[in-house]
């Protein structure tokens, strides 16, 4: 059995820290606590904790992500034999046998980040359930992936991830869908292994900014989306400019995607996939796939206009919020795919 170690970013943790930590030494884990910049009030706290293993303190206040990184970077220099990481928040709400269950699956399957999924069932704050719900189907467009708890906080894996993990960008909240996000690019296997779940006062512990945090989770989810967003407003703009001049709608649209989809390549490759692939190689599956959706594409507008009798533009839009999807899935698998990892 590999050498386990739990590692607790905190920031102004409250007494729950201390409850969790007697709980997590006796389950044998090794422990690293990094303090997140709370200050001298919260000193004798983490003179407690430093009773239990490392406390790893600094100001000012950096960040979950920072928090976690720092952590990462004393695992990889003082556990050089190696083992398994489990990252538990420190307002206890994770129950140590559910990070045990994680780390055993991650002896087992050493190549894959192992994530405690929570199913939000019962007394949840509203705003976690909803906010869950949200960044999963978001999620799930831009990665075609289906992860289930995309915040938890619970996650187990292997030190030999640690460079990986410490690639991703971002000190605060954003950090942890970040990771989901460069993993899924990456190809990097990840399970969820169901856990319980636990929400003490309403969640009230929790230093999360619905609104700050929120735009940064979601600035990294929705910026995936932007270069076909741009792509979609050339095409119509020149949809509506060639039919202006009386082109027959086929055409218009054959003229309008070609445009469109020279831009939608230059930004996925330099801005959304960050390939670095053959950029030959990647133009002419490209291509091929363009050919594709512009066949389908141009079809439903055909009979959306020529059968349904539907107003030109409406079927425009209909027929690209139809093909946005399509398009992306397929960029993503086929055209700018990386390297399994």
């Amino acid at each position: 059995m590999s050498k386990y170690i739990a590692l607790i970013p905190a920031y102004k943790p409250e007494e729950l820290m201390l409850e969790l930590l007697p709980k997590v030494k006796e389950a044998n884990f090794e422990i690293v606590i990094v303090d997140d910049g709370s200050g001298e009030e919260f000193a004798e706290r983490f003179r407690i904790a430093s009773e239990y293993g490392k406390v790893i303190s600094y100001m000012p206040n950096r960040g979950k992500g920072y928090a976690m990184k720092t952590g990462f970077e004393y695992i990889k220099e003082h556990f050089p034999e190696g083992g398994v990481v489990v990252t538990i928040d420190a307002d206890g709400q994770h129950k140590v046998e559910d990070a045990l269950r994680l780390c055993q699956r991650v002896d087992e399957r050493p190549d894959a980040l192992v994530l405690g999924s929570r199913k939000l069932v019962g007394k949840v704050p509203l705003r976690s359930r909803f906010g869950n719900f949200v960044t999963r189907c978001v999620y799930h467009v831009s990665t075609g992936l289906k992860v289930h708890d995309t915040q938890t906080g619970l996650r187990a894996f292997h030190t030999s991830m640690i460079p990986q993990m410490l690639e991703v960008t971002g000190d605060r909240y954003e950090y942890e869908m970040r990771v989901l996000l460069e993993f899924a690019r990456r190809h990097i296997t990840m399970e969820e292994i169901e856990i319980q779940t636990i929400y003490i006062n309403d969640n009230s512990a929790s230093h999360f900014n619905p609104f700050k945090d929120s735009f940064r989770i979601y600035k990294e989810i929705f910026k995936f989306s932007a270069a076909s967003l741009i792509s979609f407003a050339v095409d119509y703009l020149l949809f509506t400019l060639f039919t202006i001049l009386t082109l027959p709608p086929v055409p218009a649209n054959v003229l309008a995607r070609v445009a469109s989809g020279t831009v939608n390549f230059c930004l996925n490759r330099e801005f959304v996939f960050k390939s670095k692939g053959n950029i030959f190689k990647a133009a002419i599956k490209y291509i091929l796939l363009a050919a594709f959706i512009l066949a389908g594409n141009t079809a439903l507008l055909w009979v959306f206009i020529n059968v349904c009798h539907m107003n030109d533009f409406v079927a425009k839009i209909i027929t690209e919020l139809i093909f946005f999807t399509v398009s992306w899935v397929l960029q993503k698998c086929f055209v700018f795919k990386k390297k399994k990892n």
